[in-house]
């Protein structure tokens, strides 16, 4: 009987809530040798069996609703989180298959200041070594549209093996510079480049990567990499680049 409820329960949340509009989560929590993830607060009690009772669930919760990261659960972090739940997994909460989320999931290796982070990502992100540290270039393209400081939905994705590694690494200083080419007024082009790079923060920040120390700037058409002569050249200086400060790029 209890179980007939409970199904019902998350049917009747799954059909009436609207639907969150977040449908990509953060499944990378709690696998073998992550370590546990304890809940506090007063929502923990509300969440249901399978999110508080196992280490994926608390994971999942802990990833996705800990919406201002103080690994405190408030009763509307815990809703949301159980709602997301319910229109995952249906009306067998109990039969959830975590391991079915694990796809494409790549080994991490041990970082060298204790974290965790998946290292074949990372070099992904083709670091060069600069005076400051280890930079990568993210083109206007991947992050964002023509003229606009709101990042693209894919953006998102490009970052989240970075914010991986800063999570893991807490010690490790960042630098987020934008730059872009040489339309527009001086005064449009720094305002536009402070506010990508603030952007850059802020997703990091959603990401969770709130120990590590961030300076953000924005540069506006200084420093070009190419020409502005040519729609190519203004093309790459449009960008932001990250940069890890103090760390080599052969680390990666």
């Amino acid at each position: 009987m209890k179980s007939i409820v409970l199904a019902a329960t998350a049917m009747l949340i799954a059909s009436t809530a609207p639907a969150l509009a977040q449908d990509r989560w953060d499944w990378s929590g709690g696998r073998p040798g992550s370590g546990d993830f304890r809940l506090v607060g007063p929502g923990v009690r509300i969440l249901f069996p399978e999110l508080r009772q196992s280490i994926r669930g608390r994971a999942f919760v802990l990833r996705n609703f800990d919406h201002n990261h103080d690994r405190f659960i408030t009763i509307p972090e815990a809703r949301d989180a159980n709602r997301a739940f319910a229109q995952i997994a249906g009306v067998r909460r109990d039969r959830f298959d975590w391991d079915s989320r694990d796809s494409g999931y790549v080994v991490v290796e041990r970082g060298g200041r204790g974290g965790d982070w998946d290292r074949s990502a990372m070099r992904g992100y083709q670091f060069r070594q600069t005076a400051r540290g280890a930079m990568m270039r993210l083109d206007e393209d991947v992050l964002f549209a023509t003229d606009s400081d709101v990042l693209r939905p894919g953006a998102i994705d490009r970052l989240k093996p970075l914010a991986g590694y800063l999570r893991g690494n807490p010690g490790v200083r960042v630098a987020i510079d934008g730059y872009t080419d040489s339309r527009g007024t001086d005064a449009h082009n720094q305002d536009l480049s402070e506010r990508r790079a603030a952007s850059v923060r802020a997703a990091f920040d959603e990401m969770g990567v709130t120990r590590a120390r961030f300076t953000v700037a924005g540069h506006g058409e200084n420093d070009p990499v190419a020409t502005n002569a040519t729609p190519a050249g203004m093309r790459l200086n449009r960008r932001v680049e990250v940069t890890l400060l103090g760390r080599r790029a052969s680390e990666f």
